[in-house]
């Protein structure tokens, strides 16, 4: 007898069906009676992070330390102390003032007050904070079943009722003693 490729697709399949262990019983529902939802506390990293407004200081360029006084004040003592003397004198009031003149206009100029910019920037900075949190991992169920308490845990919450599989199997008559 010849089979169709067809035929024995349809023979192996109802062969496998039939080769599948059953699981024994039937399911029916039972009635839940609390729901506990179980916790762990978990570590979580997040980022913390803030702006400060900054203000800076700064010289202006040129505000001080120019050597603009002490060569005005300079010429000015050399201009004086060479009216002042005579000969060979004259030289040495003319380089005296000079000096003297160098070092007055240099300190009047320095001792004026400085000008000063100021700038305003915003810096940000962040930090790693952890916090710990409690996520639910499951939920206790406890149910009733033909007037029996079971407790279990289950992923999800299973509302007011949930299924359960009942099994019967007969007892051995060593494991069953009538009184």
């Amino acid at each position: 007898m010849k089979l169709k490729p067809l035929a024995l697709i349809g023979l192996l399949a109802t062969g496998a069906a039939i080769a599948q262990p059953q699981a024994p019983g039937f399911v029916d529902r039972a009635r839940v009676q609390s729901v506990e939802p179980q916790y762990e506390n978990v570590q979580v990293p997040r980022q913390e992070c803030g702006t400060q407004v900054i203000t800076e200081q700064r010289p202006v360029a040129g505000s001080s330390g120019s050597y603009a006084g002490a060569i005005v004040g300079g010429l000015a003592g050399g201009v004086l102390g060479n009216q002042v003397g005579r000969g060979h004198g004259r030289e040495a009031a003319t380089a005296a003032g000079a000096v003297i003149g160098a070092l007055t206009g240099d300190r009047l100029a320095n001792d004026q007050p400085q000008v000063i910019e100021q700038s305003q920037r915003e810096v940000r900075s962040c930090r790693t904070v952890t916090e710990l949190q409690q996520r639910v991992t499951g939920y206790r169920v406890s149910y009733e079943y033909h007037g029996q308490m079971y407790t279990t845990v289950m992923r999800e919450q299973p509302g007011h009722t949930l299924p359960v599989r009942v099994s019967v199997m007969p007892l051995e008559e060593r494991e069953y003693h009538r009184p």
